[in-house]
């Protein structure tokens, strides 16, 4: 019998160029869904994903719908080696995305289909590139620091404007976001709490935090004119880790989160508890994968990429 599996879905950060080459050269199913994402967009995506630039590539409006369709794409290159073993592939009893994987696990879940998927995706990254309301947004990593010191580090950098919690990924990893000066304030106040490591990230969006209203507002417009499903798995809300059942908990979720936080420990705790032993990161690498490593609760569990998954795991 196989062990209980969840799914989990890697959001920007994730890409790089080359990914999925081996599947998209070897699987008719993976290069079928990246055509439907580029006919969905009107451009070479594939092509973009294959050589580059990098920086292209990195753009946000780019990045997450190409992350999108090569989850996808490598999911459908996973079932059709399944099939071809004569072994369905093991279905998961949750589905979870981190920020912008949300979209590539609401295709997964059946409650998108890729070409809404990656257009949502586009405009996704588009209306958070133009956030912020006028006011220069931030983020940093913080990595070590005493939770007990948590508090004191947000009260000090909210002196100076907006700050909140962006993701908290696994103990010890967390990551802040707000307006530029309580980043700042935050940053020195991490490290003098004794923090290993209080970095600001190479980044001019506010990502997760009210710095994203106006996105936001602007992923509503865009959800209200596409048509959503319920979900045929249930999916797992970033901030809260709840479950997501019915079409309209997905679309306050797809607009909702982006001015909420990832707590990614309360989603592989949820999965945890729900008796996941297999946790199966469908996309590019095995940046999920090192976190929920990293989280008590998943002690013990597989954990693997959708490229390792023999029709026989």
């Amino acid at each position: 019998m196989s062990p209980i599996t969840s799914w989990i879905f890697p959001g920007q950060g994730s890409q790089s160029v080359g990914m999925g080459a081996a599947a998209l050269a070897a699987s008719p199913a993976a290069r079928a869904v990246l055509a439907e994402a580029e006919a969905a967009l009107g451009e070479p995506l594939g092509q973009l994903m294959a050589t580059g630039p990098a920086e292209a590539l990195e753009r946000t409006e780019v990045a997450q719908p190409a992350i999108l369709t090569i989850s996808i794409a490598l999911l459908a290159a996973a079932r059709e080696r399944a099939a071809a073993a004569g072994t369905p592939l093991d279905e998961p009893i949750l589905i979870a995305g981190h920020s912008a994987g949300q979209y590539a696990a609401a295709v997964a879940a059946g409650a998108l289909t890729v070409a809404d998927g990656v257009r949502l995706a586009r405009r996704r990254g588009e209306l958070m590139q133009a956030s912020g309301g006028g006011r220069p947004g931030a983020m940093a990593a913080i990595l070590g620091l005493p939770e007990s010191a948590e508090a004191d580090v947000i009260a000090a950098g909210a002196k100076l404007g907006i700050l909140v919690f962006a993701n908290r990924n696994s103990p010890g990893q967390i990551v802040l976001s707000g307006e530029v000066a309580a980043i700042e304030a935050a940053v020195a106040a991490a490290s003098a709490a004794g923090a290993k490591r209080a970095v600001r990230l190479q980044v001019s969006i506010a990502s997760h935090s009210p710095l994203m209203e106006e996105a936001a507002a602007g992923m509503r417009e865009a959800l209200a004119a596409v048509t959503i499903a319920d979900p045929k798995t249930p999916m797992l809300a970033n901030a809260t880790a709840a479950r997501i059942t019915t079409a309209a908990q997905l679309r306050d979720e797809l607009s909702n989160h982006l001015t909420g936080g990832v707590d990614w420990i309360a989603a592989v705790n949820a999965m945890a508890a729900a008796s996941t032993k297999r946790y199966i990161e469908v996309g590019s690498g095995r940046v999920l994968a090192g976190l929920v490593k990293r989280i008590p609760s998943a002690d013990g569990a597989e954990i693997l990429s959708i490229e390792e998954v023999s029709p026989a795991a």
